[in-house]
């Protein structure tokens, strides 16, 4: 079962630790407890909504690009559920791609370069 709460805890370690912040300098910052936020970022504690605009403000982070991180990752997880299951993944659940850039080589097939969220995949025409 892919639990919400520790996807988004998982993206909320992340941005702390890429700015290199202590989850004390953090909590201070959105009011915040420190083992309360240390909780959420295990996935052990619901954040409300309140507590994630909080905690989005003190990071310099936008919600929207939080949360688009998060549905990323679970895009992702689905799909990695529905490979383990055998079952067929449906047309829907697909991760959303950060950039997509296509170069052509002089007398070669042109090379597209598709970056989703945690990995790039090159794609070389046919």
């Amino acid at each position: 079962m892919i639990l919400l709460r520790r996807l988004l805890g998982d993206v909320l370690r992340r941005q702390r630790q890429r700015q290199g912040r202590t989850l004390r300098e953090v909590s201070s910052s959105a009011r915040v407890s420190l083992g309360y936020l240390s909780e959420v970022e295990r996935g052990q504690k619901e954040a409300s909504s309140e507590l994630l605009s909080a905690i989005c403000d003190a990071l310099d982070v936008r919600m929207s690009e939080l949360m688009r991180e998060v549905s990323d990752e679970l895009s992702l997880a689905e799909l990695a559920q529905s490979a383990a299951a055998s079952e067929p993944v449906p047309v829907p659940v697909r991760p959303m791609l950060n950039s997509v850039s296509v170069t052509s080589v002089a007398g070669g097939p042109e090379r597209v370069t598709i970056k989703a969220p945690a990995e790039a995949v090159n794609v070389v025409a046919a």
